[in-house]
């Protein structure tokens, strides 16, 4: 699993200190003062840049290492980019030849439009938005996009065999321009057949029921690997089947490039664990073998002691309503030794946490199983997570490898530290919060508090639990609402112990004050804030604004009879107030509970009514309101990066150095990927 940035990034200073701070005073030394981490903003967008301490440090080892990972990361992009949708890397080849073009005219208010279109486009890794899942259209007029497209070189353009530009218009009018054509990539909307109504690429040809009923057919005995998750399912003479993802199958050409770069990284990996992980990378790919990525989630997870780390595969299902197919992505990273200490010394009271919360004995695990927790320092991502980044990841995702292997969980602390500089001073606190006390607490203690729930909710929520004998997987028991549940759950567990003295006792934060500035912010968020992120009128439908909205509204609801949390009016804006945060512990309490036994005994009806009442609908008054107030500060909601570039030096054949450097433009960036990496037809 991994979190999302899932808030608005709170202003203010982090807490001093060596394991309260988000980086400790060598690791701020590390970071140039005069860096630009905000680089451009557009649309609902603003684009951002981050460093990397400790790259200096390493070894030409483990430079050369992080070189081969980095080129297999990128190798696989164009993978995202069919996942989300079949005509994607159409659109992307056509948006490409238009800008790379020197007859384009790049100037103008028309030109203008189609611009940020390019840049949303590559900003969501396709035509439907990053995180609503909405299609989005150019701005600009047809008539103005023809004109683009007729002024390139026809052999630049994705035309199809026998194919000319002008019917090749005629198709993309359909494509890029109709909001009724494939409008959503996921729709989860209740009572609909949810593999026909979304738009993704996972599946061609057949029904939810006829998906449902195929996996069926596949074995559940509790260690199974997660089924499905490598392929696309199609019906083929009336039967319905799998095409798989590996060297020789669907997207066979790009999976083959990010298996060579692999093998040229093995002979560079730190330690034999890590080599072995890297093989068996290498073998799950070639061979399309679940088995084998359970074999490589086992061997990762047992990597605790290499500095250079990876996630590399088909890992989130959030894309998929089923929650079944898995998005590639990767992170490439490298150990925060100094931030770590303060995961390490959560995830080394796993056992603790899991005995003393307030779930049913029997959904408790006996015994945690090796939690490896760390900070990570972000080199480059891919695929999935990027440009938007997960802010930190617990893998494996499979609950019995979990549960009998362990896990590892990571923050990715210079993505973190990014997003706090772009927030700083941005007013927003001072618009949303009306009580000065708590809004000081806030400035204090906020970006603690938010790293501290990433910890727990990674470290601890998602490796909690368990799931009672012979009770199916949550894709198959609680299916499309899975994954907001999961997240619910995950985030339940960080709020119920962030106002625990335990974390205190261990020495990673200073005193209660943290926790209480985190529930403000939480409830704050659930209740509010984050309807910034919807038009008005719309539901919610992202699965982590799912789950802060039910978390946040059914303790507002059953905490009612005793003025737990209200909404207050005062000059005439409205604002959150938590009048008992002793109660609201209590009730993040009790309905982790009954999360966890709707996630152990398979309650698919009651998770569902959890779901549609607590986290899907909108109120419309406050909603208009909350976007009124929002547009007066001229802030953009969403986030993503540039990445890093990693540049080999080499000498009569041999790497001698990996030189870094920090581009400054995403545009420039996404069509120099397009030229370096483009491996897939427009059609797999």
């Amino acid at each position: 699993m991994n979190k999302k940035i899932g808030m608005m990034l709170l202003s203010g200073a982090l807490f001093s200190g060596s394991m309260y701070s988000c980086k400790s005073p060598e690791k701020q030394s590390q970071q140039k003062n005069d860096f630009q981490v905000s680089v451009d903003a557009f649309a609902d967008l603003e684009i951002l840049r981050y460093q990397v301490p400790g790259w200096d440090q390493l070894s030409l080892q483990q430079k050369t290492l992080a070189f081969y990972l980095y080129q297999a990361a990128l190798s696989g992009r164009d993978i995202i980019y069919d996942q989300r949708g079949k005509y994607n890397l159409g659109i992307r080849k056509t948006l490409e030849a238009i800008f790379n073009n020197s007859k384009t005219d790049q100037s103008g208010a028309d030109w203008d439009k189609f611009k940020t279109y390019a840049g949303r486009f590559w900003f969501s890794n396709g035509n439907h938005h990053h995180y609503s899942n909405d299609k989005f259209i150019p701005e600009c007029s047809f008539e103005y996009f023809t004109n683009l497209v007729k002024a390139c070189d026809e052999k630049e353009l994705p035309l199809q065999e026998g194919e000319t530009a002008d019917t090749f218009l005629n198709r993309m009018k359909q494509v890029m321009f109709d909001p009724a054509f494939e409008p959503k990539m996921v729709n989860l909307t209740e009572g609909i057949d949810h593999v026909a109504k979304s738009s993704n690429n996972f599946y061609e040809g057949v029904t939810q029921k006829e998906v449902e009923d195929f996996y069926d057919t596949f074995p559940h005995t509790g260690q199974d690997p997660e089924w499905g998750l490598n392929s696309k399912v199609v019906k083929a003479d009336g039967k319905v089947q799998e095409k798989v993802w590996k060297v020789g199958g669907m997207y066979g050409a790009a999976m083959e490039k990010m298996v060579a770069y692999l093998e040229k990284a093995l002979p560079f990996a730190e330690n034999e664990q890590q080599q072995k992980t890297l093989a068996l990378l290498i073998e799950y790919y070639k061979t399309g073998d679940l088995k084998k990525w359970d074999e490589y989630n086992i061997s990762w997870v047992q990597d605790t002691t290499s500095t250079i780390d990876f996630a590399n595969g088909f890992i989130e299902v959030y894309n998929d309503a089923m929650g079944i197919k898995g998005s590639y992505e990767a992170v490439l990273s490298l150990r925060d030794f100094e931030t770590t200490k303060r995961i390490k010394a959560i995830a080394d009271q796993a056992q603790w946490f899991e005995d003393n919360s307030p779930l049913k004995p029997e959904h408790k695990k006996k015994i945690v199983k090796g939690i490896s927790a760390k900070a990570i320092t972000a080199i480059v991502e891919a695929g999935d997570a990027a440009p938007s980044t997960p802010i930190g990841i617990n893998l494996p995702n499979s609950d019995w490898l979990r549960k009998e292997y362990g896990s590892k969980s990571v923050s990715l602390s210079n993505i973190i530290h990014a997003y706090n500089e772009s927030s700083a001073s941005s007013g927003f606190l001072d618009e949303f919060m009306n009580d000065k006390q708590k809004l000081e607490r806030i400035k204090e203690y906020g970006n603690l508090g938010s790293d501290l729930h990433t910890d727990m909710h990674e470290c601890i929520g998602h490796a909690s639990g368990q799931i009672n004998p012979g009770v199916a997987t949550p894709d198959k028991t609680l299916k499309s609402y899975a994954s907001c549940l999961e997240e619910a759950r995950a985030d339940l567990v960080a709020l119920y112990y962030i106002l625990d003295p335990k974390l205190v006792e261990i020495g990673v934060m200073p005193s209660l004050e943290v926790g209480k500035a985190e529930y403000d912010s939480y409830m704050m968020n659930g209740l509010m804030t984050q309807l910034t992120r919807l038009k008005l009128g719309d539901n919610i439908e992202e699965s982590h604004m799912r789950n802060r909205a039910l978390n946040a509204y059914w303790v507002y609801e059953h905490g009612k009879q005793d003025n737990v949390v209200e909404f207050v009016k005062e000059n005439g804006k409205t604002y959150v107030q938590i009048n008992d945060y002793d109660k609201l512990r209590v009730l993040f309490g009790d309905l982790l509970r009954e999360i966890q036994r709707v996630k152990s005994e398979g309650d698919y009806e009651a998770g569902k009514n959890l779901v549609e009442h607590y986290g899907v609908k909108v109120d419309p008054e406050l909603h208009k309101e909350v976007l009124d107030r929002y547009a007066k500060l001229n802030l953009k909601p969403y986030k993503g990066f540039i990445q890093p570039k990693l540049v080999a030096v080499e000498k009569d054949g041999e790497i001698t150095d990996v030189k870094l450097e920090y581009p400054e433009s995403l545009y420039e960036q996404m069509l120099g990927y397009g030229k370096e990496y483009s491996y897939l037809p427009v059609i797999n």
